[in-house]
């Protein structure tokens, strides 16, 4: 599932983002959510969140 709708994403679920800096590469970094921090219902670069350890990326694959 990808994670360009905010409806998919739920605070606890592991997600792999991309981080600002990972941008031009695309390298992927995975997490548990804390916070969603994407207002809107969808975004087509991915719904920006909070992972638990603090790290900021938008969304690219929910694993559930």
């Amino acid at each position: 599932m990808n994670g360009t709708e905010r409806k998919n994403i739920t605070p606890g679920i592991t997600v792999d983002i991309v981080l600002k800096k990972d941008q031009r590469t695309g390298q992927l970094t995975r997490g548990v959510v804390k916070d969603i921090l994407t207002n809107s219902p969808n975004h087509p670069h991915g719904i920006k969140v909070r992972l638990q350890d603090g790290q900021v990326g938008r969304v690219k694959l929910i694993h559930g």
